[in-house]
């Protein structure tokens, strides 16, 4: 058994639930989901055992293309990111009465399909066409099965996909500048490409335009804020869960091996403006009043950090990156779940109209701190373990860069407990709140449990890196 396996189950599994109807798409999904997660971590006991699970058949001999889906310790952990993912956030959109269910839940399947390929494939452009099938469904969920006004809501994510795609077409030019030296996509074959600093600055250049935005990293973060809130709560998940880290991967995958020899001032440049963009989110954080806003630039602030950590370009940074990007994809769908949890109670995103919760459901409130530790890096979550990591690379690098990115945990824990104190605490004579259900309950627990239990043991996880 090898890792094509995954991608040929979703996309089976996607067109099984569009051929079905509304009432049973989200089962099928979720059942389609649930195979999945259990091969991943089939294939991660197999990997660790030796065994190659790889799949590698040529495609085209003119241009030379494969089909080349390499498992890695970086790909697995991605690979089991999304795999893990899925199937809470199908479970957590139960019992949500979309229409036509079957269509949105075959394009989750289908953006899973593509976000998994991205992870896996090692040809240039095999990874491109993956990168690029996945904006596709979330392009649709959101504009569909948004929230809002629809033109605001066709605008925002038309803007979300020109950004984008846009951004994307700088990456497919530098690939093909690459093939014109190597003769190849394979990443082995690029990667020794003898490049001089002035070819790997440009190359680098149109490597971030692709992944800042999809990060997004400032000034080119503007699509984001928007885009996650028009988008519904099941589109938000996946975007800020499992797509941004699309970008942050493919740093470590692509950008990095590749264009490991540019200039010193280019990468200063790049992460002061990872730092930029977390100072930045985090003060706009501060004085949102709408909860899914808040959520999506705490979101910006987060990934800004592990961006950062990234682009140092040492072991440790790289390591924190891994670390931060699999607590931050658990702890982030947590949070828009909360959110959403307490929209259908409250009927509301904006946080002065909330209050009261703690005294009707203390088990809500109980799983929404453990999540909103992890959030701000409390010791014992897995949260801590990232940031600290990230920071400690940093301050490797320059210890400004520590200093000013350090920040983010100070605003953070700020902005969050004063949300936390507005929107749980405080007592209401008018709106009730009611405690968790059972699918809620099983969603939070989980999620819980992995940040508490990968807080205390993270070796679970770094096992599977290869420096």
């Amino acid at each position: 058994m090898n890792c094509l396996i995954i991608l040929l189950i979703y996309v089976l599994g996607a067109v099984a639930t569009l051929a079905s109807n509304s009432k049973n798409a989200a089962k099928i999904a979720l059942v389609t989901s649930l195979i999945n997660a259990v091969i991943a971590l089939v294939l991660t006991g197999n990997y660790l055992n030796g065994t190659d699970v790889s799949f590698t058949q040529q495609w085209m001999t003119n241009p030379n293309i494969s089909l080349a889906f390499v498992v890695d310790g970086l790909s697995l952990t991605m690979l089991l990111l999304t795999t893990l993912l899925l199937p809470i956030i199908i479970l957590a959109s139960f019992n949500t009465l979309y229409s036509k269910a079957n269509q949105l839940y075959a394009l989750v399947l289908f953006m899973a399909f593509a976000m998994a390929g991205t992870f896996l494939a090692q040809d240039g452009l095999v990874y491109y066409i993956f990168w690029e099938l996945a904006l596709l469904p979330i392009f649709f969920i959101g504009l569909l099965w948004g929230s809002g006004d629809w033109a605001e809501r066709k605008r925002v994510m038309i803007t979300f996909f020109i950004y984008t795609f846009a951004g994307s077409l700088f990456m497919l030019a530098a690939f093909a500048y690459l093939y014109s030296l190597t003769g190849s996509f394979a990443w082995t074959d690029l990667t020794k490409a003898m490049l001089t600093t002035k070819e790997a600055n440009y190359i680098f250049l149109a490597f971030f335009l692709a992944y800042g935005i999809k990060i997004p990293v400032f000034p080119l973060h503007t699509w984001q804020a928007n885009t996650y809130e028009k988008s519904p709560t099941i589109g938000t998940m996946l975007l800020s869960g499992i797509m941004l880290k699309m970008g942050i991967y493919s740093i470590l995958r692509w950008q990095m091996p590749i264009a490991g020899n540019v200039s010193s001032q280019i990468i200063n440049t790049v992460v002061v403006l990872c730092i930029i963009g977390i100072i930045y989110a985090s003060l706009i954080a501060l004085r949102s009043q709408n909860l899914k806003r808040l959520l999506a630039y705490s979101s910006m602030a987060h990934v800004g950090l592990i961006a950062a950590g990234a682009y140092v370009g040492n072991i440790t940074g790289y390591q924190g990156a891994v670390i931060q990007m699999v607590a931050h994809g658990f702890v982030v769908v947590g949070l828009f779940y909360v959110a959403d949890i307490i929209y259908k109670r409250y009927d509301t995103y904006e946080i002065k109209d909330m209050g009261g919760i703690r005294a009707q459901a203390p088990k809500f409130t109980t799983f929404f701190l453990i999540i909103l530790f992890a959030s701000i890096g409390l010791p014992g979550t897995f949260g801590f373990i990232g940031e600290f990591t990230l920071l400690f690379a940093l301050s490797e690098k320059e210890i400004l860069y520590a200093i000013f990115a350090g920040t983010s945990i100070i605003l953070g824990a700020y902005y969050m407990l004063k949300m936390f104190q507005n929107a749980v605490l405080g007592t209401t004579d008018t709106k009730v709140f009611a405690e968790v259900t059972t699918k809620e309950y099983v969603v939070l627990t989980i999620i819980c449990v992995v940040l508490i239990g990968l807080g205390i043991y993270p070796k679970l996880l770094t096992d599977l890196f290869i420096f």
